[in-house]
Order: structure tokens, then C-alpha cells, then sequence
């Protein structure tokens, strides 16, 4: 018997309970986990993400940022209710008030926790003990010190509105990474059966941001399943796959890779379910509605593709691409660029 294809609304209208919907964080393992991540991408180690000298520098940076998330995380309570204490997560009458409006239940947007100053304090300090091994982080240090609250506080608001214009990007790193490690604790405290997907798919239901790029998921319910992953709280959530992220039409959605141009053709016999195939790590997700492109990572051929990490270290294909004419859909809370 030969199985009918489903069509994409056929496809969302299936039991959502099979598809685990939303995956939240696990921050005690995220960070570390991206931070060796990104050393290997640095080391040029993966295939299907080519790394040139001239990033590789930029890269091990960003590693020893991510390490000092990590070193920050460890450091605040295991202990459920005294992390919820110490991150300032909403009460469970405004998380409950948000859901049962179909909210995000920890919004970017609005008032944020206090607690993102002391995680910020934090970070400097853990930056400030790899000075002598990153000597790129003492000035950088000086400089967030000597921001007063306005500047820092409005430094934030760029970030989590990514909005360019105006912000060093020397310092937005640094504050994302503070406003990472906040919100990904926060979203970690989560109960994923309880938040709901957005009216737009193309937000995360967590928080409302922007996604840095898209995963296909394997192993258990999520095998084979695309899902997009906030750049801010890291919390993941399934969309159906050869649907673009951005404006979620499905008409004009083709795929680029640095090694060949996929566009919907039939894959050549010896390709077809090849595992560790280089071309499909990473790819770029082009939608000819919106002109926008978002990459997407693949589990099935590379078992430690860490989505942002990966975002990162493939500028070559952001370059491809907006050759090609397309525009990104989303930054990288990770790496900023001057506006002038």
C-alpha cells in the first residue's frame, strides 16, 4: 500500500500531542555545550561550516563569553524556587494571566527582571579573570563599567528590540549575553504544556523574540522535525518544514548551501537519506514571498549542531546569500555590526 503524502495544512492540523510543540532550555548544559561548540567551529573541525582565518578570532572570543554564561549559570541556586527568587521570574498569576490570553509569559518587551544587572555584574567580573588569556575583554570591561544605568539600560532595549541603529556593537554583545542567560533560567522554569503558540508562528511563545535560526531535530518524538530556536531565552519551538519561518508562506521556499544550490530538484540517488552529508548542515531557507532567508541546521547529518553557535560561524553563507538578493531575516544576538 502506498502512504499519501500529506499537504502543510494537513500537516499543522494533525494532534499537536505528538509533536512536542515547545522545548524549553536546559542552561546548566546549553551554554557549555555552545562553548565548545563554537571552539570547534573556531578549529575549523566541522564539516559543512568552513571557517576562515579571519573569523576564527572573533569566534574563540565568543567561546570564552559563552564560557562565562556558563560559569554565571552554575553559580545562581539549583533549587527550583530560589532560582525563580534569585532571576526575578513573573509570579504564577501573571504567568497564568498571560497564557490564558495566549501571551508570551515572559515578554521581552515591558519592564525587566532587576535581577539582569546583577547577572550583568556577574558576567563582568568572570570576564574580567580571562583578561590574560582574552586581553580583548579588559577594555571591553572598562568601557560597560563606565556606562552609566541610561546608557546600559537603553543598550539593553536595542538588543532585545534588535535595533541597530546607535548601539556599539563592541558592547551589544556582552549585554545580550547577560539578557541571555536571565531569560533562558527564566524559560527553563517553565511548564512547556502550558504555553501556548502565538497567533504568529514566527515568534517565540516564550518570550516574543526573534529566532536566530531554525533545527531539525532526532531522537524520540522530535525525530525529524523542524523547529526554530529564540535567540534570547533559547526555548524551541516546532514549525513545519519547506515553510519559510519569516512571513510562513511555503510557495517560494528553496534552500542554499556553500557547497550547491538546492531549489526543490529531486536529490541525486547516492544523496537520498546520506548521513553526515557536508552540503546539508547548514543551509539557507530563501523565501521568494518576502525576500528573506533564515538558516536551518541539520541534526540528521551532524549530531552537535548548536543553532546559534553554527548562525555564527557561517558568515560565508550570509554572504552568499545576500548576493543572491536576499535579506536576513533576524540578527544574532552575538555579533553586531556599525551602522555607519
Amino acid at each position: 500500500m502506498v502512504q499519501r503524502l500529506l499537504a502543510p495544512g494537513e500537516i499543522e492540523a494533525l494532534d499537536h500531542t505528538a509533536i512536542p510543540r515547545l522545548l524549553l532550555p536546559q542552561p546548566r548544559s546549553l551554554f557549555s555545550a555552545r562553548a565548545a561548540r563554537l571552539r570547534r567551529l573556531a578549529n575549523n573541525e566541522i564539516k559543512g561550516i568552513p571557517v576562515g582565518a579571519t573569523l576564527r578570532g572573533y569566534l574563540l572570543l565568543m567561546a570564552a563569553l559563552v564560557d562565562a554564561q556558563a560559569a554565571v549559570t552554575l553559580a545562581l541556586p539549583s533549587d527550583a524556587g530560589a532560582l525563580a527568587a534569585a532571576i526575578d521570574i513573573p509570579g504564577d498569576a501573571a504567568i497564568a494571566q498571560a497564557l490564558n490570553h495566549n501571551m508570551p509569559p515572559l515578554p521581552v518587551s515591558g519592564a525587566r527582571p532587576a535581577a539582569w544587572r546583577g547577572v550583568f555584574d556577574s558576567l563582568l567580573a568572570q570576564m574580567s579573570t580571562l583578561a590574560d588569556s582574552q586581553p580583548q575583554f579588559s577594555s571591553v570591561v572598562d568601557e560597560l563599567r563606565a556606562l552609566t544605568g541610561a546608557e546600559l539600560e537603553g543598550c539593553a532595549d536595542a538588543v532585545l528590540a534588535q535595533f541597530g541603529d546607535g548601539i556599539n556593537p563592541l558592547h551589544a554583545p556582552f549585554v545580550a549575553a547577560a539578557l541571555q542567560v536571565v531569560w533562558t533560567l527564566q524559560a527553563s522554569l517553565l511548564d512547556a504544556r502550558r504555553v501556548q503558540p502565538l497567533v504568529t508562528g514566527a515568534l517565540c511563545p516564550v518570550c516574543s523574540s526573534h529566532p536566530v535560526a531554525s533545527v531539525i531535530r532526532i531522537g524520540g518524538q522530535s525525530q525529524g522535525y523542524r523547529y526554530l530556536q529564540c535567540g534570547i531565552c533559547a526555548s524551541e519551538w516546532h514549525m513545519v518544514r519547506v515553510k519559510c519561518s519569516n512571513c510562513e508562506e511555503n510557495a517560494h521556499v528553496a534552500y542554499q548551501s556553500l557547497e550547491d544550490a538546492d531549489t526543490g530538484a529531486a536529490p541525486a540517488p547516492d544523496t537520498i537519506n546520506k548521513a553526515n552529508d557536508p552540503s546539508r548542515v547548514a543551509r539557507a531557507e530563501t523565501c521568494d514571498d518576502c525576500h528573506s532567508y533564515r538558516k536551518i541546521f541539520n541534526q540528521e547529518h551532524d549530531y552537535d549542531v548548536e543553532p546559534l553557535a553554527d548562525d555564527l560561524a557561517s558568515l560565508m553563507l550570509d554572504v552568499l546569500v545576500g548576493e543572491a538578493g536576499y535579506t536576513r531575516a533576524s540578527g544574532n544576538p552575538l555579533l553586531w555590526f556599525s551602522a555607519a
